[in-house]
């Protein structure tokens, strides 16, 4: 795997990630930091990769095993720590899961083979940060 960061030059704090994929994204600085708002934070691009990498395999063991699955939302919140490096020393995701004749047994596997066996992000992040998930089964 490759990625690609470009400084977008000297009045910016804007960096162009070029994906070994083929795929490019902008990530900024906040505006009191010298950036321009005109993309995600390193640390949001880092948070919401974990949060797509384990969505990833929650959807891929939930259509394996059968269920009617229509949506998965991920949504996350974090805590970082207060000195350097900030890095995130809580992270919690909480799983809303759309279909028809959900099972509850089925989304807590998939969640947890995800977090414990699968999702390289998430193992990565779970050395400094303490991560925690719960799940909503939204019937439809």
């Amino acid at each position: 795997m490759e990625c690609t960061i470009r400084w977008a030059g000297p009045d910016t704090m804007s960096f162009i990630a070029e994906t070994g994929s083929g795929h490019s994204f902008v990530m900024d600085g906040a505006p009191e930091g010298g950036g321009r708002n005109l993309g995600p934070r390193p640390m949001e691009a880092l948070l919401s990769g974990a949060a797509a990498c384990t969505a990833y395999d929650v959807v891929l063991i939930l259509r394996k095993s059968g269920m009617a699955l229509e949506g998965c939302e991920v949504v996350t919140s974090s805590e970082r720590a207060s000195t350097d490096p900030k890095v995130f020393t809580k992270i919690h995701m909480q799983f809303n899961i759309r279909g028809r004749g959900l099972k509850a047994n089925l989304v807590e596997r998939a969640v947890m083979l995800s977090h414990t066996k699968y999702c390289s992000a998430t193992k990565m992040l779970g050395f400094t940060a303490e991560i925690t998930h719960d799940y909503r089964l939204i019937e439809i």
